[in-house]
């Protein structure tokens, strides 16, 4: 596997944490940030492969974020994250360009096996220039 670098943003610490520690487990390379105003500084700043962004967060939340990257970035594969799976949400961040969604289980094993097969296959995910 290359070495994917992933940007992780979620205002759950711990969550961030055990995600990030089976990624790096896995062999990938993990920046997080804890909403989406840090998130786009860390974006001007750094090249990421992916990035794994949280829907409902303080700050800036989850779309707006993505719906602000989009506007200098429109090939980053962006998974979403989300806790509750809400139709409109998930309406409105694909017309923002998401390249697909990561319900947050209680199965932490199915979630970072989830989050493994998105990541390996992302170059597939990212939108047309």
């Amino acid at each position: 596997m290359d070495n994917k670098k992933i940007l992780l943003v979620d205002d759950e610490p711990n969550f961030v944490e055990l995600i990030r520690h089976r990624l790096q487990v896995n062999g990938y390379e993990v920046v997080s940030a804890s909403d989406g105003k840090e998130a786009l500084d860390i974006l001007k700043r750094e090249k990421f492969d992916a990035v794994l962004l949280d829907i409902l967060m303080p700050q800036i939340d989850g779309l707006t974020t993505l719906k602000l990257l989009r506007k200098y970035d429109k090939r980053l594969p962006v998974f979403m994250l989300t806790a509750h799976s809400d139709r409109e949400q998930f309406r409105q961040a694909n017309r923002l360009g998401a390249s697909g969604f990561i319900v947050k289980t209680s199965d932490l094993q199915k979630e970072i096996a989830n989050i493994s097969s998105f990541l390996r296959i992302s170059d597939k995910y990212k939108p047309q220039k």
